[in-house]
């Protein structure tokens, strides 16, 4: 049986952000994948580190929207059909997060490891050689009209708690930021502290290109199960496969769900479809990001080029693409930026891991303390992916973390 001295099983930017951490603290590290680095949500997000979205996914406001976006099986958020008894367990626990008090006890939470992961950063970028891919353009909300900006203004209070920097513009305001948006956008929200990267999927594999040069072992295998020893941990392959490592590291997206249960753990991560437009890089002259929340969709400039995406489809692992929603979603743009060129892009979905109250599952597993789960991230894997390598190298080594980090518990369902 091979042997190892920390397995870490995800190759994405979580996985390879904790890697490489672990890493630099002297730790012998080997990650497993079973497609290999950048190959899942990784390579598809919008590239934003969204250090200002503190506020939950599963929220009152969410409730209201639920039922209209419900309706339309190609907006924003959808549930196909045949789907939706196998994750009514799931919504309901996602119906009980949205509580005012729950909902204020995951926003101090997310902000703690918000504010974590922004600290670690530019740290981390430096050290991993990628800082030239950090941009700092802001983020523009906009709105169809006064009302729909009232209605956003409770959440931009609570981000004003929180110390987060923001500012309403008319019009006229908005147009100076991004040129081209159509009239119908009558208010909007600019955020300067949003960061993002020039490319996720580069990035990702600048990391693995790093991890790999200071000695760190990529190999591509698909974990089917953990066994917790007594002195270190079984990880079983689908190849037959078994590997000892003295401790491990399940990052490994929407699929730790599968992982986990093998070594008792019964956590209710769903999967989020994320689907998008990748158009050329002269389709728009784009110069923030521009989110368009009513409509649950983002549009990015990155250095391969624009991307049109977001929305929520909750199906689960084995439904087949549906990119009539990549196709509406980039309808949508063209009509909210007159001037976008839709030909020529790239379609792509993936999947997001998810837990109902919109905190990832960091902390160790129930058997043993020798498994730390670093997953469920929901859209905001690439945001957190620092602060949780820094809390998942502290777990491996005995330190205690930089933050509570009891709100993420994997048991706390």
């Amino acid at each position: 049986m091979a042997e190892a001295g920390v397995i870490i099983i995800g190759a994405g930017v979580v996985g390879l952000s904790a890697a490489i951490v672990a890493q630099a603290r002297g730790l012998s590290v080997t990650v497993l994948d079973r497609e290999g680095p950048a190959a899942g949500a990784s390579a598809g997000n919008a590239g934003a580190f969204a250090f200002t979205d503190i506020l939950p996914l599963a929220s009152p406001g969410i409730l209201k929207k639920a039922p209209k976006w419900l309706l339309d099986p190609l907006g924003p958020l959808s549930v196909p059909p045949g789907y939706a008894l196998q994750i009514a367990p799931w919504m309901f626990r996602f119906w009980r997060a949205c509580s005012p008090t729950r909902v204020a006890h995951s926003t101090t939470a997310q902000t703690a490891l918000m504010d974590l992961s922004k600290a670690e950063l530019e740290p981390f970028l430096r050290q991993t050689g990628t800082m030239p891919m950090l941009r700092k353009d802001g983020n523009l909300q906009v709105y169809e009209g006064e009302a729909e900006l009232k209605a956003s203004l409770p959440g931009w209070q609570a981000r004003a708690e929180h110390g987060i920097e923001f500012r309403h513009l008319d019009a006229a305001g908005m147009a100076e930021i991004q040129p081209g948006l159509a009239p119908r956008f009558t208010h909007g929200t600019f955020t300067p502290g949003w960061f993002s990267i020039s490319d996720p999927r580069l990035y990702t594999l600048a990391l693995a290109a790093h991890f790999h040069a200071a000695g760190g072992v990529i190999e591509r295998a698909e974990v089917t199960a953990l066994r917790s020893l007594e002195d270190g941990v079984e990880v079983v392959t689908a190849d037959g496969g078994m590997r000892r490592a003295a401790k491990v590291v399940l990052a490994a997206g929407a699929f730790s769900q599968r992982i986990a249960r093998t070594i008792g753990e019964n956590i209710p991560l769903e999967t989020e479809r994320g689907y998008n437009t990748t158009l050329p890089a002269d389709a728009f002259d784009l110069r923030t990001q521009v989110t368009f929340g009513g409509h649950g969709f983002v549009v990015t400039r990155l250095s391969t080029g624009i991307r049109v995406g977001g929305a929520v489809e909750l199906g689960g692992l084995q439904r087949a693409p549906n990119f009539r929603r990549s196709e509406a979603m980039l309808k949508k743009a063209q009509a909210f930026l007159p001037g976008l060129k839709p030909g020529g892009g790239v379609q792509w979905m993936g999947f997001r891991p998810s837990l109902p109250d919109s905190l990832p599952a960091i902390g160790y597993a129930r058997a043993t303390p020798r498994v730390v789960h670093a997953f469920g991230h929901g859209h905001l894997g690439l945001t957190q992916s620092a602060g949780t390598a820094r809390i998942v190298a502290d777990l491996l080594t005995g330190k205690a973390p930089a933050i509570d980090i009891a709100p993420f518990s994997p048991q706390r369902f």
